[in-house]
């Protein structure tokens, strides 16, 4: 009810200017607010699930792109979310394309941003990350390259904000499927990929933190199976699908939420099963996921942990309590202790 009047007045109000000032009382008064909303979940242990390289305290985080410069992991640790994903952050800060840039379709849970990685720049972003409370919860920072660098110089960007982060950070995620960056999509051709993990590969010697790449649901499916191969090649953790999706009708930028759902399922699918036979790499789903019942999906298709960012919006803390009291029904149908033991005999449930 509270987040109800909440996005009562915010969604009167344009939609980015609604977002700066809910990422401003959040971070001004994290407690308070993280406690009006429902607080953390006391048995972190009963949702806890394990991936190669780290294990979130629910098997749900929070995408990249809504608390872009950091601003507000104080209260984002607050809640049940198992994981914080913040940017995407740039080497120099930028103030994005030209405004009104973030559109809602409310009858479709969705939004359209054009925003062009806006944010403050590695350094306050850096700054904000270490002077905030994590609570043990698992923080990753998502990467992208300056809008006037040029395609062949974006390894560069991606090399300096991989030392800046490194050691600052529980992963790490290499962002080339914005649609909102001229020519970043380009990056996904696998020759440049490939330009920008050799460009990290001397950093990777001596750091252990897991890196992730993060891909469009727009990829034709036949070339999923490259990527794969590119992300084994190069060691990478996994794989983040998806991000937003263009659908020219609609205008520019990215579509996130329920219009997105479809779309991203597809590719998540299909990816699982590619990754089917190597299981040292993660998938983190997102793109579309708003309820207990997409992530119940996800995971009987071989998935564990996944994002989201529109349902967030639209529906505030209570997806989250949603999708647990999901898995709670779940694990009183099946009688598992925890969803670790529920995904491991995810196939023999119904």
């Amino acid at each position: 009810m509270l987040y109800d009047f909440f996005k009562t007045v915010a969604f009167k109000m344009d939609a980015e200017k609604a977002h700066e000032l809910s990422i401003k009382a959040l971070s001004s008064f994290p407690r308070t607010m993280a406690e009006a909303f429902g607080g953390d979940l006391q048995d972190k242990e009963k949702y806890q699930v394990d991936l190669n390289t780290m294990s979130w305290s629910f098997p749900v985080g929070l995408a990249a792109g809504l608390d872009k410069n950091a601003k507000a992991i104080d209260f984002f640790a607050r809640i049940p979310f198992g994981a914080i994903e913040v940017g995407t952050v740039t080497p120099v800060g930028q103030v994005g394309n030209p405004k009104p840039r973030l559109f809602r379709y409310l009858k479709e849970e969705s939004l359209r941003n054009c925003m062009g990685f806006n944010n403050d720049g590695a350094g306050r972003v850096l700054k904000n990350i270490l002077s905030s409370e994590r609570l043990g919860k698992v923080l990753g920072v998502n990467l992208g390259k300056n809008k006037d660098t040029s395609a062949e110089n974006a390894h560069l960007d991606y090399l300096s904000l991989f030392k800046t982060f490194k050691d600052n950070c529980d992963y790490l995620v290499i962002n080339v499927s914005s649609p909102n960056t001229p020519g970043l999509r380009d990056l996904q051709r696998h020759e440049s990929m490939r330009e920008i993990f050799e460009s990290l590969e001397e950093e990777r010697e001596t750091c252990s933190t897991p890196l992730f790449i993060k891909i469009s649901p727009d990829l034709p499916l036949d070339s999923l199976e490259g990527i794969v191969d590119l992300a084994r090649e190069f060691r990478l953790s996994g794989i983040i699908a998806t991000n937003t999706t263009i659908m020219e009708e609609r205008g520019s930028g990215g579509i996130s939420g329920k219009l997105l759902s479809k779309k991203g399922k597809i590719v998540r699918d299909r990816l699982l099963e590619l990754m089917a036979d190597y299981p040292d790499l993660d998938l983190i789903g997102v793109g579309g996921i708003s309820c207990f019942d997409d992530v119940w999906d996800f995971w009987k298709k071989g998935g564990k942990a996944c994002q989201i960012y529109s349902s967030f919006i639209f529906q505030g803390p209570d997806v989250l309590f949603e999708i647990k009291s999901g898995i709670d029904k779940k694990l009183k149908e099946t009688g598992y202790k925890n969803v670790k033991e529920l995904l491991k005999n995810i196939k023999d449930c119904k």
